[in-house]
């Protein structure tokens, strides 16, 4: 896939956020990288064979002083590699990256790791048939 497609998806799932939640976003960046450095790995403790589809590199609001200000943006990035190796095709590319936005999204506002992974659930099957609310 060309960047221009990755990055056309990339747009497409930021819109899929709820506004309330894009509203929120400030000061960040997100970025398109073909793969982590080793750099990026280490710093979250990861090694080869494994690989991180995006990553948030700030201070998350919740950890921020009242004279948190003046700073370069906090930045997201996604991995094109690791995130087309990880999709059977452009569909599935398409959720990939869009969970991995909301990954991400959620540490930016200093979500848990359990409070991430309950929202994905939540986004991703809130109008699968049959589901009721937990």
């Amino acid at each position: 896939m060309t960047r221009d497609d990755f990055q056309q998806l990339v747009d497409a799932a930021l819109e899929t956020i709820p506004t309330e939640f894009r509203a929120a976003l400030d000061n960040i960046a997100i970025v398109i990288e073909d793969e982590p450095t080793p750099d990026q790995l280490d710093q979250v403790d990861v090694e080869p064979p494994d690989t991180l589809l995006g990553l948030y590199e700030g201070t998350p609001l919740t950890e921020r002083e009242w004279a948190h200000g003046n700073v370069l943006p906090d930045k997201i990035t996604l991995f094109q590699g690791p995130i087309e190796d990880a999709s059977e095709d452009e569909d599935d590319a398409m959720v990939v990256v869009g969970e991995t936005l909301i990954h991400e999204i959620g540490h930016y506002f200093g979500l848990s790791e359990d409070e991430i992974e309950r929202i994905e659930r939540d986004y991703w099957h809130r109008d699968a048939p049959g589901r009721t609310p937990e």
